[in-house]
């Protein structure tokens, strides 16, 4: 099975160590480990794990993961990082191949944009987790800048863009029934100063702010 990501593994993981790109990982790790509070057992689904640069943060904190991607690729490059206690699997989110309430947590992170039907995704991490679980799910923010760019880069053909589908914070509220904690981090442009962005994220931070790029909310399942 191809993948729009197939191509994109060692590409991805360059962009993480520029050091803009190593900011944006550093504030929207913060905000998923915040959100999420992953403690030491916890076994964790990341849906759209990727090459795995976000499940050595979650594997940190003691748990047991199961990183789920539909790219080959990216599975075989986060499996060369030889980490414990990470289980890989090559999957759908629209269709877990998981028995309803195996996970304690389920985290998302960058990989709903580019699902059309966000909410027959959202149902299903809801569904493999268990009653009182948490459920993080991060996408990119509508309200940002770096999604008008990258839309801008998929009209003129990029790959990658081309099929992403970008959602306000409104939007993703709206794709579960219980009512969800909303936060945003990623206020600076691509294109700022290391520095600078520093001093707007923290600016941003302080105001609140919904329009940052990483856009992540948190439900939690129903006991009932």
């Amino acid at each position: 099975m191809t993948t729009l990501f197939d191509a994109w593994p060692e590409e991805y993981e360059r962009w993480f160590q520029t050091p803009i790109g190593r900011l944006v990982k550093k504030f929207e790790m913060e905000l998923i480990l915040d959100l999420l509070k992953p403690s030491s057992g916890e076994r964790i689904l990341d849906a759209g794990c990727g090459t795995g640069i976000f499940t050595a943060d979650l594997l940190g904190r003691g748990t047991r993961v199961a990183g789920l991607d539909l790219s080959l690729p990216m599975l075989q490059r986060a499996n060369s990082k030889e980490y414990a206690r990470l289980e890989l699997l090559q999957g759908d989110m629209r269709r877990l191949p998981f028995q309803e309430g195996s996970f304690d947590k389920t985290v998302s992170i960058t990989a709903l944009e580019f699902i059309e039907n966000g909410k027959q995704a959202i149902d299903e991490l809801f569904r493999v987790t268990k009653k009182k679980g948490t459920i993080v799910v991060a996408t990119l923010n509508r309200l940002s800048p770096w999604a008008v760019q990258r839309e801008a880069k998929g009209k003129k053909g990029h790959a990658l863009f081309s099929k992403v589908v970008f959602r306000t914070p409104e939007e993703m509220a709206a794709l579960a029934a219980q009512e969800g904690i909303i936060r945003t981090a990623v206020h600076f442009k691509k294109e700022e100063d290391p520095q600078r962005a520093l001093e707007i994220e923290e600016a941003g931070k302080k105001k609140r702010l919904f329009t940052g790029a990483f856009l992540a909310v948190r439900w939690e399942k129903p006991e009932i």
